[in-house]
């Protein structure tokens, strides 16, 4: 296994150049034996975001290859914004359900308003800089008027283009945005498989046995159909199809003709068509989307019936048309940090392996999402990997227990959202904050408090370091830390030193860095410089600026 590569000295940030970024000298990475030239492991290693783990690459070469691997643009943009807000809004909010069977009348989605102006002014209250939009649930009602389903709000009651209105209130209030297609769709199911399914959880029922929550959804709406055309894992062929697929009467024939518009050529069955006919629409009629969120629910697979996607064909088309575009669970995009709590792990590397290459499934990390383990130098150095890519987590949480709205649950308060705050951005990770508009297309006003007051911590606290306020000595009980993420993740450990009374004492220590790390200190300390040593790391450290900060009010 390659050696760690030690520090040999770190420099002070002493109150003299407070604001400069500190920098660690170490050495490089252990000396290699030169491949036989010709070979593919005989070529230096250059920076990538991707890159391919070779029969003969040597442990060393692995982790300098693990070293330099860097973000995307999009994806370096994407980890800038720190918290995005998550909008779950759509038949659900209306059934009081979590889970929608796909079978609900459209009529039922009737908000009296959509207030997305309302939703941005809440969302920037909290800080955000990115939000997202269920567009397409599992249930497969779509919140824009679609011209490949009529299981959409334009058979509501005013036809409310929510996704046209979200985009349009995000983008005047100076914020990016994300979109959720789901790939699952109940609304897709085959009818006369629906029909045996229903008999079956019935029957299930009657002997007393549990029953998951899209089979209690699909119980209660009985012997309704679903709503659309059962091209869900209804085994159609795989055949040569066009993107976009053009309906009678398309208003986009001429600038598809003309080239204004355009068109790929796919081989596709009836569901993969539909979905990639679905994204051809958000992103050529609502785009620019930053990012597109590809939930990896397949919740009837255990039921009889499932559809394999080609995502490969759905990556290289988002690429095509928006090439900054990060994906959730895509190749070069984000992935899922394992749990719903927005809770990062201590130890949070963007630097990930696969057995699979990133672009042909979605999420295709060897190991379990959940493992407390992603990227260390034992998962890189496992026989079985044979890529590596950038890949930075994102923590999923919801400000109430549902990701939609019940008027009956309460929002988290403040502490709550800066204790995520600190374990999510604060640990390398993206913090998605769900807040679900209600019936009225509002958000409710404790939401609006609750978050209003979290922006405003967060903005006190981290807004300014404390060495801008006040002379030497400064008083802290939060170090923040980064890398230079252009260069890489490359620190595996290290530790906050601070002179306090004139001698230096160890106050802190940590694994990863990252982006952003968040050290809190048990009791404030008051110091006149602070340093950082970086103990261990894969290649040479390339440290982004430190800064200190004071939690509480002086």
């Amino acid at each position: 296994m390659a050696r760690r590569t030690r520090v040999l000295s770190a420099l002070a940030l002493a109150a003299a150049a407070a604001l400069v970024p500190v920098q660690a000298i170490a050495q490089q990475p252990a000396h290699q034996r030169p491949a036989p030239p010709g070979t593919p492991c005989s070529a230096p290693v250059k920076p990538a975001p991707q890159m391919t783990v070779e029969s003969c690459d040597s442990p060393d070469r692995i982790i300098e290859k693990a070293a330099n691997i860097v973000p995307t643009p999009g994806q370096l943009a994407w980890q800038q914004r720190e918290v995005t807000a998550f909008t779950h809004f759509g038949m659900n909010t209306f059934t009081g359900r979590e889970w929608g069977s796909g079978t609900e009348d459209e009529q039922i989605f009737a908000p009296k308003a959509v207030d997305a102006d309302q939703w941005m002014r809440a969302y920037k209250a909290a800080g955000v800089e990115q939000v997202m939009l269920t567009a397409k649930h599992h249930d497969g009602f779509v919140l824009y008027p679609s011209r490949y389903t009529d299981h959409t709000v334009a058979l509501s009651p005013g036809s409310p283009d929510v996704v046209g209105a979200y985009v349009k209130a995000a983008r005047k209030a100076g914020l990016k945005v994300g979109l959720y297609l789901s790939p699952s769709d109940g609304a897709e199911l085959p009818h006369a498989w629906h029909a045996q399914w229903v008999d079956t959880i019935r029957e299930k029922q009657a002997e007393g046995k549990p029953l998951s929550l899209p089979e209690r959804m699909a119980l209660e709406d009985g012997d309704r159909a679903p709503a659309g055309e059962g091209r869900f894992g209804n085994g159609s062929p795989v055949t040569e199809r066009t993107i976009p697929t053009l309906v009678p009467g398309d208003d986009r024939a001429a600038a598809v003709r003309s080239g204004k518009l355009p068109t790929f050529r796919v081989k596709a069955d009836d569901y993969d068509t539909y979905y990639l006919n679905q994204l051809y629409e958000l992103f050529t009629q609502y785009g620019p989307i930053e990012e597109l969120w590809l939930d990896g629910a397949n919740p009837w697979s255990g039921s009889g019936i499932t559809q394999k996607y080609d995502v490969k064909q759905w990556f290289d088309m988002v690429k095509a048309l928006s090439p900054n575009t990060v994906v959730f669970q895509g190749p070069q995009g984000v992935r899922w940090v394992g749990n719903e709590n927005g809770v990062a792990r201590e130890t949070e590397w963007s630097v990930t392996p696969h057995t699979t290459d990133p672009w042909t499934g979605l999420g295709s990390l060897p190991n379990d999402s959940t493992d407390p383990d992603i990227g260390s130098r034992a998962r890189l150095l496992d026989p079985a990997v044979n890529y590596l890519q950038w890949y930075p987590a994102e923590a999923d949480v919801s400000i109430r227990p549902g990701w939609f709205h019940h008027p009956d649950q309460k929002p988290k308060t403040p502490a709550q959202l800066m204790n995520l705050y600190e374990k999510s951005v604060g640990r390398n990770a993206s913090l998605l904050l769900n807040v679900p508009p209600n019936k009225d297309g509002r958000i409710d006003d404790a939401d609006v408090a609750s978050l209003t007051a979290f922006g405003s911590d967060v903005r006190r606290i981290y807004g300014t370091d404390v060495r801008e306020q006040n002379p030497a000595p400064y008083t802290f009980d939060r170090i923040a830390v980064s890398e230079d993420i252009r260069q890489g993740q490359r620190v595996e450990r290290f530790a906050v030193e601070a002179r306090v009374d004139g001698s230096w004492q160890r106050i802190a220590e940590g694994t990863t860095i990252g982006h952003r790390r968040i050290l809190s200190l048990t009791s404030p300390v008051t110091a006149t410089s602070v340093r950082v040593k970086v103990l261990e790391s894969r290649a040479k450290p390339h440290l982004g600026a430190t800064t200190l900060h004071l939690s509480t009010t002086p």
